[in-house]
């Protein structure tokens, strides 16, 4: 500004802008803005005041008289009253947010909108989609940001407490389908929810913002500070990411997602996403007059039927080019430009909404809702968009846009800075985090390991020598964590008792004068065999210490307390040395997977450790904790201990109790089951006894058909026809464990768990009993096969299945579980309780117990790699665990050189790393083979060779060669080159290439790898890049492609869709997923890219009818047997090397481009078909 007195005038005509146009409609009661039927939304108010709250900033900076300091304190109390006004209204609704809490169910939500008289609500739960979690997300970002610049909204404890569980509110917002932004969920408005990117980007912003703030500012102390778990923030953060820049299922691009990667929310830090985010907005939804606010969207256009408030999906298309154009949104770019310090962006959105603003009488520059096309120019504009003059809309001023634009005028003069509208610097997430290190403490179980480690050159505590600190396990920080926010008065329960995670365990945390450590999350000892590998056990330390390397965001280093015990240290079978032995080693060496980590122990590094407290157990035990029953000496378990009752406590320090030493277990003499043993050698040469687990009769090896494993995991067969009497006999002499297996089966099935049996010399016990007591027995010895199957028949579950599920869900995958065909597959389409999923997967698998069990291990493997590795599940929109199942066993089959019987109980045996590492290996496309090695001890005794496959020493190797399983070619960049893998048991004739070098590139792949490629990408559902964009482009000029049987229509899909939207992607995999065969679904996926290749290069108008995809694979195919024939020497022989659906196994091993490669007879089918010209096949092949 050049002078004072000019820096007056310009603060006194915003104030009198703001007057005139946005306090003027504020309620001298309630202190809420409403413009017509004194509706007043939480958004548009919050939104509303922001200008007001940025001049009182201005005139806090530059006010120099009393009249000009009255006027500040005026403006700062007319933000504090409408921030009242809004916590009043959501108070008055406490028993939605305590219900919410834990149902999230849209019936349960906080209200959108309010009377602007009296506070209560303006439509009832049911007449309103009220579920927006970005609507309370941005009051809660806006109150930390409101609170941090100085003002004064919270002024009691119970209030406190309520914004605490508008915290557990928003916290799984990552995982919550609501309406969004517009109100509407699904854009045909139907009243479907729908997750959305700008909801869960601008809670994610709200949870980081409130977090460790005191609400009573420099008053307060820590009853006032709001606590915020940051594994949540996490969780928010990764789902965002994989969305972003589709705001949902039904919208591909969203302008409302401008409000989280720039001002209010600053939601991401990753730059080059939000660049990208950017630019998706303004070239698909920007115009002249504004952006719109989505593709298709009907709301105010004149071809909008009033009448009714949702859409008919064929009338969506109506829509296109016409879409109202909001000013809006003008303003966020403005606002982003200032805080980017991007002058030219500031200039241009400027000069456009210069041309945009309208005038009341008094001369009032006034923002409009939107512009719109008139009638008689709709046709126009949409054969040519952004030709036609638009007329603004009825709503003037839209008090939203209006507040928006004064905001951005104050930051354009300098009347306020960035960082006085961002006081908590949330404008900074971008910026790069230095270097992490992760420090690793190793505590013993007890002085005996100590000792052990020390022999082995490593330090390390025990829980009686650490000074000042204690160690608790995970669950009792959840269980301290249900105290936070409770509120007896206003009837708030406080925290849900769930996972705290592994961030929230990397703290230290304080209370009183102790401080508390507490173990990973994953250490927690309960019920499932996953625990007992000790292999994976590793894996998982390798992938938290990853995974805090990727989202760390707080101050000082991370520290996980890793309890060392004596089942750690017991060597595994093919191992020379403990697992975690190894792992220390590599520690000590100062990096893990390319993470920096330190070494020590835990009071060592308590001074560079993030630290936090638990001050707010203080406030809720300072009553009880004299009556407290003194079992702990530690203050913080004393205090837990007067706050929930003995059995939580009880149950929670269960979990850190670890699994015993295999061979170690002891049975008492009444239920010895007496299992023979056979004498093993372990890797040191010393004897060990280990339960001989005989097998069946021999089994012949056969010819391994090329279609996939009918099963993965045959169940052990059951004595069906044996009577009861017959079992119990059975029992009474020494048995194998695999025939102790069936004949208790085979009890449960007839008796049921709670069957009394009477042994000889034994208390009389229960069928349940004996099959828990074998179970523990398996376990002891690492009898995978046995320790599932037995899971099973005891109805275990992996306690972390639902969020499992969960993580998977929500980045946008689609998951089925049970083996096709279709009716034994059941579909999972969002968040379920752990035992209705069990339910689920148990009708899916059917009688297959061992199925079941590991569908639940594999359902947690794959949520592991979709949150440390989503980039495997690129392209794969379905997720399809059975068939996933199928493939690991194939490859099993293929590696060993095994029948497909024999395969399967190689599989059902592998360790739960083994089988992690294995699904790995080919969600990634690596080169491995499987190395198994039988014992000698177990050929002497003649073991059948059934058994010796179960006794074998399983070993994932990877090669050194990495690979894609995306074949190359010219006509997209999804195919990539292949490595060659090791395959067996083919049929004589593909252990010949079928072309020359001459040919193609592919002259030198491997017998066999094409046709195992098309199989594992057709299981895993993977499609090329751009995939459905090309059929887009075909279904425009069709009436619809025929997918084996399953027609995609042109009507309604290209009227109610959109190219790159979500839902379209569904309808597309829908009909692929008819298909029974994966390494067919891969020809017709193939074929599909040619032909939208085919449309993309010809200037073909139309495509005629119907075009049946199978017709055109199996034309292709005929051509290839033509030459085939044509070129060998001997006759070809057609009938044995008939594949799935009758086509030829060469053609299914045949690299994609080359002579004879697919692309080229595809490419001559649908060229021939279209009669198109020859360059187009040349362009192809």
């Amino acid at each position: 500004m050049a002078n004072r007195k000019e820096l007056h005038t310009r603060l006194d005509y915003y104030n009198d802008l703001i007057q005139a146009t946005i306090l003027r409609y504020q309620n001298a009661v309630t202190g809420l803005i409403a413009q017509k039927a004194q509706h007043a939304w939480v958004r548009d108010n919050v939104y509303a005041i922001l200008a007001v709250w940025g001049l009182a900033l201005a005139h806090r900076k530059f006010a120099d008289t009393d009249e000009q300091r009255a006027k500040c304190y005026e403006l700062e109390q007319r933000v504090v009253k409408l921030m009242r006004g809004i916590l009043m209204c959501l108070m008055r609704q406490i028993d939605k947010v305590e219900k919410f809490k834990k149902t999230q169910s849209v019936d349960d939500a906080l209200h959108a909108k309010y009377n602007a008289e009296n506070g209560s609500i303006a439509a009832g739960d049911k007449e309103w989609g009220h579920l927006q979690i970005d609507a309370t997300s941005l009051f809660v970002l806006a109150l930390a940001q409101m609170t941090a610049s100085g003002l004064k909204i919270i002024f009691t404890l119970d209030e406190v407490d309520f914004v605490q569980n508008l915290v557990f509110y928003i916290g799984n917002a990552y995982r919550i389908r609501d309406y969004g932004i517009w109100e509407r969920g699904d854009k045909t408005n139907h009243g479907f929810p729908e997750l959305n990117a700008s909801s869960i980007g601008m809670a994610k912003a709200a949870l980081e913002a409130i977090s460790a703030l005191d609400l009573f500012g420099s008053h307060g102390g820590p009853a006032s500070v709001i606590h915020v778990l940051p594994d949540q923030i996490k969780q928010c953060e990764v789902v965002l990411q994989s969305m972003l820049p589709r705001e949902s299922s039904s919208k591909e691009i969203g302008a409302a997602t401008l409000s989280v990667i720039s001002f209010p929310a600053f939601a991401l830090a990753d730059e080059e996403l939000v660049r990208t985010t950017r630019n998706e907005i303004i070239t698909k939804l920007q115009g002249r007059y504004g952006c719109r606010r989505f593709l298709r969207d009907g709301y105010m256009t004149v071809r909008e039927d009033h009448s009714r408030l949702h859409y008919e999906p064929a009338e969506l298309k109506a829509f296109e080019n016409i879409e109202c154009e909001w000013p809006l949104f003008f303003t966020y770019l403005i606002i982003d430009g200032v805080f980017r310090d991007d002058l030219g962006q500031v200039d241009d959105y400027n000069g456009l909404l210069a041309n945009v603003l309208v005038y009341d009488d008094n001369g009032n520059k006034l923002i409009p809702e939107l512009y719109y096309v008139e009638g008689d120019k709709v046709e126009l504009e949409y054969q040519n968009p952004h030709s036609q003059t638009r007329v603004p809309g009825s709503h003037v001023p839209h008090i939203w846009g209006q507040s928006l634009y004064v905001l951005s005028c104050l930051l354009c003069e300098g009347l306020i800075t960035p960082g006085e509208i961002d006081p908590l610097n949330r404008r900074h997430a971008v910026l790069p985090n230095p270097e992490l290190v992760v420090q690793v403490a190793l505590l013993a179980e007890d002085d005996n390991v100590r000792e052990e480690l020390s022999n082995e050159g490593i330090e390390a505590d025990t829980p009686s020598s650490l000074m000042h600190i204690e160690v608790f396990p995970a669950r009792m920080l959840a269980l301290a964590y249900q105290h936070l926010g409770r509120n007896s008065k206003l009837g708030l329960s406080g925290r849900p008792l769930q996972d705290t995670g592994l961030i929230a365990t990397s703290l230290f945390y304080r209370i009183f004068d102790s401080v508390v450590a507490f173990t990973p999350q994953f250490l927690d000892y309960k019920q499932f065999y996953l625990c007992l590998d000790n292999e994976l056990l590793v894996d998982d330390i390798e992938t938290d210490i990853g995974t805090l390397q990727a989202h760390w965001r707080l101050m000082g280093r991370p520290t996980i307390t890793l309890p060392i015990t004596a089942a750690m240290l017991s060597i595994d079978t093919g191992s020379d040395r403990p697992w975690i032995l190894k792992l220390i080693t590599k520690m000590q060496l100062g990096y893990i997977n390319g993470v920096r980590v330190r070494l020590g122990k835990l009071n060592d590094f308590l001074s560079t450790s993030c630290v936090k407290s638990l001050d707010f157990l203080e406030t809720h035990s300072s009553d009880s904790l004299q009556d407290a029953p003194q079992k702990n000496p530690s203050k913080f378990f004393q205090i837990l201990a007067s706050l929930s009752p003995d059995s939580e406590i009880d149950a929670s320090l269960d979990t850190f109790v670890p699994p015993k030493v295999p061979g170690s277990g002891v049975v008492t003499p009444e239920r010895n089951l007496s299992i023979p043993t056979i004498v093993r050698h372990s890797p040191s040469g010393e004897k060990v006894q280990r339960m001989h687990d005989v097998g069946g009769p021999n089994l012949q090896k056969r010819y391994r058909s090329w279609s996939l494993l009918a099963k993965a995991t045959p169940s052990l067969p059951q004595d069906s026809d044996a009577g009861v009497n017959e079992l119990l006999l059975k029992l009474e002499n020494e048995i194998s464990s695999q025939e102790l297996a069936i004949t208790l089966n085979s009890l449960l099935d007839k008796r049921g768990a709670n069957f009394m049996v009477d042994l000889p010399n034994r208390l009389v016990t229960t069928v349940g009993d004996l099959i828990d007591d074998l179970y523990k027995q398996v376990c002891d010895f690492k009898m995978w096969s046995l320790v599932r199957h037995t899971a099973g028949m005891l109805g275990k579950r992996v306690e972390n299945l639902a969020e499992s599920v969960t993580d998977i869900i929500v980045h946008q995958k689609l998951l089925t579980v049970g083996y096709p065909p279709a009716i034994r597959e059941e579909t999972i389409t969002g968040p379920l309780p752990p035992d209705e999923l069990k339910k689920i997967i148990s009708t899916a698998c059917g009688d297959d117990i061992r199925a079941s069990i590991i569908t639940q291990e594999v359902l947690v493997y794959l949520a592991m790699f979709m949150r440390t590795e989503p980039k495997l599940f690129k392209e794969m929109l379905r997720i399809r665990v059975g068939l996933i199942m199928e493939v690991m066993a194939t490859e099993v089959a293929n590696a060993l050189e095994c029948t497909g019987d024999e395969a399967s109980e190689y599989f059902v045996n592998m360790s739960p790393f083994e089988m992690k590492h294995l699904l790995h290996q080919i969600l990634s496309g690596r080169e491995f083979e499987v190395a198994g090695a039988v014992d000698e001890e177990a050929t002497v005794l003649s073991i059948p060779r059934k058994q010796s496959i179960r006794n074998k020493s399983v070993s994932i190797l990877p090669l050194d060669q990495k690979a894609s399983l995306y074949p190359e070619s010219k006509y997209t960049t999804g195919f990539k080159e292949a490595s060659r893998r090791k395959l067996s048991d083919l049929p004589s004739r593909l252990l010949s290439t079928n072309s020359t070098d001459s040919d193609s590139h592919y002259g030198c792949d491997k017998p066999g790898q094409w046709m195992r490629r098309r199989r594992i990408d057709g299981a895993l559902n993977r499609v090329p890049e751009n995939f459905y964009q090309y059929i887009w482009r075909v279904l425009e000029k069709c009436h619809g492609i025929s997918i084996g049987g399953y027609i995609l229509p042109q009507y309604p899909i290209i009227q109610e869709m959109t190219p790159n939207e979500l839902k379209f992607a569904i309808c597309v995999e829908t009909a692929l997923n008819r298909i029974p065969h994966p390494e067919f679904r891969q020809l017709i996926v193939e074929a599909l890219m040619v032909l939208g290749k085919v449309v993309e290069l010809e200037p073909i108008q139309t495509l005629g009818g119907i075009i049946d995809m199978n017709y055109v694979v199996h034309q292709a195919n005929e051509l290839f047997l033509q030459d085939q024939t044509s070129i060998d020497e001997f006759d070809y022989p057609v009938q044995e090397l008939k594949g799935a659906e009758d086509i030829c196994c060469d053609f299914y091993d045949s690299a994609p481009a080359g002579r004879f490669g697919t692309i080229t007879y595809l490419s001559k089918v649908i060229v021939r078909r279209l009669d198109c010209q020859n360059t187009t096949e040349c362009a192809i092949s």
